[in-house]
């Protein structure tokens, strides 16, 4: 049996992404369409070895299709989303807009597949990028040794900000071997051979939001109890997040116990050589589907500590394959056929 299947917001670099990850992973599709803005209406985009002309989201009538893969930006889910869902249409929505409403699930499938039934608005949240790739992480330490407390710095890279942010670093690159001055619209300074901390704007209490989104939703998805200090950095990376992380746990770290559970953790790729070169990098990163750990050692500094870089591909497991995961869990437990 397939599916009916919307992907919203086909022309930005989620939205393309999605595309190629429902191919390439052969989800159950009877019919798809690719829907984006007025002014996209018309252009074209790849499924697999079709081509796919883009459709107006704005006039377009939800009826009759099972799934829809959002990825439009926060103020257009706001509006289309509820539309789709009162037609009777699961959406998976990739902005921030709806994370964190308390009838809303937010998931990632290898840590908290059981909430997928709580879907009762017909809408399924997909976390942030940076959330993500670390509660992917932690689930199997957090039942092993119970997590106390998280502090994380990540590494963020410009296709976190779409591709006007990959755009940007491209440009400021070439330019500054010839001389043109930095061209600054997308991050608050250069970004360029530089990093920035701050995504996102600030809050009263001096954190960013995307600080308080790792935060709120590492609590929704993992654990309420969980106490986390996020400081997150632009970095003139193209695609791959990084995150040094250190875990402050209730009960005594056991080194091998905690490589054990990783290496048999879903979605997790141990890979922690303490030589030169023994680490993933985010480069290595692209393309790849995991949540890679390396630099695994004991933290001295706090009781029953652990210290861990943790790299993924921010478009693929970050975003769009864990939207097209969701929507394969929910196949799985029956949850579509409901819909269709």
């Amino acid at each position: 049996m397939g599916y009916r299947v919307a992907v919203v917001g086909a022309t930005g670099a989620v939205g393309r992404e999605l595309l190629k990850t429902l191919a390439e992973r052969k989800f159950p599709v009877d019919e798809i369409v690719a829907l984006a803005s007025p002014r996209s209406t018309g252009r074209e985009v790849s499924f697999g070895d079709r081509t796919l002309k883009v459709a107006n989201l704005e006039t377009f009538d939800f009826s009759g299709w099972d799934v829809a893969l959002f990825s439009p930006g926060a103020s257009v889910s706001a509006v289309h989303a509820p539309r789709a869902a009162k037609a009777g249409c699961i959406v998976i929505d990739n902005t921030s807009h709806f994370r964190m409403e308390p009838d809303v699930p937010l998931v990632v499938p290898e840590v908290n597949p059981q909430a997928l039934r709580k879907a009762k608005r017909g809408i399924v949240a997909n976390p942030n990028c940076s959330t993500i790739q670390m509660v992917v992480a932690l689930k199997p330490l957090h039942d092993l040794f119970t997590i106390k407390r998280v502090v994380v710095a990540t590494y963020q890279a410009v296709a976190g900000a779409g591709k006007d942010g990959m755009d940007e670093l491209f440009a400021q690159t070439k330019g500054s071997f010839v001389g043109d001055p930095p061209k600054i619209e997308q991050f608050q300074k250069q970004i360029a051979f530089n990093c920035i901390p701050q995504i996102d704007r600030f809050m009263d209490d001096g954190s960013t939001k995307e600080e308080w989104k790792m935060t709120v939703e590492t609590r929704k998805i993992l654990d309420p109890d969980i106490a986390v200090l996020a400081t997150c950095v632009r970095v003139p990376v193209f695609i791959g997040h990084s995150e040094a992380i250190a875990v402050e746990f209730d009960e005594p770290v056991d080194l091998e116990r905690a490589r054990e559970a990783l290496r048999e953790a879903e979605g997790v790729v141990l890979m922690d050589q303490h030589e030169d070169g023994g680490y993933v990098t985010p480069i290595e990163c692209v393309g790849e589907d995991a949540s890679y750990v390396s630099r695994l050692r004991i933290d001295p500094t706090v009781p029953n500590g652990l210290a861990f870089w943790c790299v993924s591909d921010n478009l693929r497991k970050g975003a769009a394959l864990n939207a097209v995961q969701i929507a394969e869990t929910m196949v799985a437990l029956g949850l579509l056929d409901k819909a269709a």
